[in-house]
């Protein structure tokens, strides 16, 4: 048998092991739109070393470089990191979730879809519309973040506005030149901020065990002195509960760094053997928390003491990093504007991503009748381009920030995105919960899926949980000072969220789908029709890339 016979039958062996079994082929009615094949135009054309980048760094931003510094503050080294494993567990039930359904049927309009498909049509409405609102709106919260950092530079207000709207437009250009240079924008932008962290996270170590200039090592003294949990200080009387109140006030902020990792199925419909990469995608994310966000909040912890005053001040730029923070303490000078500089890169390249997802979601909506048609036109390279022209728009509401404030408008918008986003997480779990009792009901193995985690549907029970959890304490602080805008700023979404829900319902007269009534087939293509051969890699840096990538 020569190698390229042993190829095809070593892929036709994949293809034919990563085929679910179907007991009952149930097919929906027409009326569901399920099968959209003949009017989705958008074509795979993101490689496997992109997606895998994209999962990896892609939406690495401002919350995560700058925000750690809010949430050490907040809840002090040992608060900020139960905080950051809290919501890291719910990221990554969640991402595992969507992974599997997404190894399933690799499809535009992904998991608000699956909620139509597999749940009920009123909740796919309500997730896709909901979640192409935290995206659009979450674009200009990084865009006004990385104006705000280039004020580390050049701080003259009258140049605020000039910064902006060169951001806004290299954004919006990056996707609409389709998904390909996006693919190789986000490529450069992840070796970047990977470069970056991973450097932090080193340099920070450096610090605390007394290579810095200063020759002082640090060790734990700043988990003795100050102490390892901080309060929130709305209930100075009484200590346990002020800490309690500490690392639920952080909770929604470390919420914010973790947002956006499902990107990575969102971008399924449009990637080169989508089952495969997306699955190799997902078995890593669990590393990438551990690493990036974990250790990186655990390094933090050490270097910097909660007390400082730095912390405390809201620059919005390097500044306010607890790294930069450290640096300066230890006498580190050169490395801050670097600092600055790659972060201003993370927020740029988090707005390319956000504002890739919200153009996906509509499109996906627009093509199951959800949104208006209009906004399911392609070009002829495959580049919804109106979906994405409006998305942009949203973009310019990031010049609101030369007249109300900048860091005023961030945070307004920091918590809009935020609560959205539980529901999004909330959603996928909920689907997933479904999901797993059809395909059960159904008799179909997904343990022949190209992704399946063994700890479901536990894990999507965890997820879902917790985001309601979230979703009702987010803004609980506004109860120790009550204002109308904060309240309405930190609960509008539940009445909005509800009011598609029911909306969508009222009107489609919809249902929740039975188990039996589960529709697994219509419109999903097959293993064979989206994965090519399988060539394993030979050779050193074949296999490097392969490990890399």
């Amino acid at each position: 048998m020569s190698s390229e016979d042993h190829r095809d039958k070593y892929d036709a062996d994949s293809l034919e092991k990563n085929q679910p079994d179907v007991g009952v082929h149930i097919v929906a009615e027409g009326k569901h739109k399920f099968d959209v094949a003949s009017i989705d135009l958008v074509q795979r054309r993101l490689k496997q070393r992109h997606v895998q980048m994209i999962a990896i760094a892609g939406t690495l931003g401002t919350g995560l470089f700058l925000g750690s510094g809010k949430a050490l503050s907040g809840a002090g080294p040992v608060g900020a990191l139960i905080a950051y494993a809290l919501v890291g567990s719910v990221a990554y039930s969640s991402l595992c979730s969507i992974g599997e359904m997404t190894s399933h049927a690799p499809i535009s309009g992904t998991f608000p879809h699956f909620a139509a498909r597999w749940v009920d049509p009123a909740l796919g409405f309500a997730v896709g519309w909901n979640y192409f609102y935290t995206n659009v709106i979450t674009v200009p919260v990084e865009i006004t973040g990385a104006q705000i950092l280039i004020t580390y530079w050049d701080s003259n207000p009258n140049h605020a506005g000039i910064y902006t709207a060169i951001i806004i437009v290299f954004a919006c250009a990056t996707n609409i030149f389709g998904v390909r240079y996006f693919g190789e924008a986000e490529f450069m932008f992840s070796i970047i901020k990977l470069t970056m962290i991973t450097g932090l996270i080193l340099v920070g170590l450096v610090i605390d065990l007394g290579g810095a200039p200063d020759h002082h090592r640090l060790g734990f003294q700043y988990w003795k002195n100050p102490g390892i949990l901080a309060g929130a200080q709305l209930e100075p009387q009484h200590v346990g509960l002020d800490r309690f109140l500490g690392i639920l006030n952080v909770l929604v902020q470390a919420s914010f760094s973790f947002q956006g990792m499902e990107l990575v199925a969102i971008a399924a419909s449009e990637t080169e053997n989508p089952r495969r990469n997306i699955a190799k995608a997902v078995r890593r994310v669990f590393f990438r928390i551990l690493v990036f966000y974990i250790l990186g909040i655990f390094i933090t912890g050490l270097i910097v003491p909660y007390n400082d005053p730095n912390l405390l001040q809201s620059t919005g730029t390097a500044a306010q990093s607890p790294y930069v923070i450290a640096m300066a303490s230890a006498g580190i000078k050169v490395l801050p504007s670097i600092i600055n500089a790659g972060v201003m890169t993370s927020a740029f390249s988090a707005a390319n991503s956000f504002l890739f997802c919200s153009s996906r979601i509509l499109y996906g909506l627009a093509l199951r009748g959800q949104a208006p048609k209009i906004f399911a036109r392609c070009t002829n390279s495959g580049l919804p381009l109106v979906a994405v022209g409006f998305s942009s728009i949203f973009s310019l509401l990031a010049l609101m920030n030369i007249q109300s404030g900048s860091a005023t408008v961030f945070n307004w918008f920091v918590n809009l995105s935020t609560v959205g986003g539980f529901f999004g997480w909330g959603s996928i779990n909920l689907t997933y919960i479904f999901f797993h009792r059809g395909m059960k009901h159904q008799g179909i193995d997904r343990t022949k899926l190209y992704y399946w985690n063994r700890f479901q549907p536990w894990l999507s029970i965890w997820g879902l949980s917790w985001c309601i959890f979230f979703i009702l304490i987010n803004g609980f602080e506004i109860f120790w000072g009550f204002t109308a805008a904060g309240f309405l700023t930190a609960y509008i979404n539940i009445p909005l969220f509800f009011g598609l829900y029911f909306g969508w319902k009222f009107v489609k007269k919809t249902e929740v789908w039975k188990p039996e009534e589960m529709d697994f087939v219509t419109g999903i293509p097959t293993p064979e029709e989206t994965e090519g051969p399988y060539y394993p890699p030979v050779g050193f840096w074949q296999k490097l890339a392969a490990i890399l990538f």
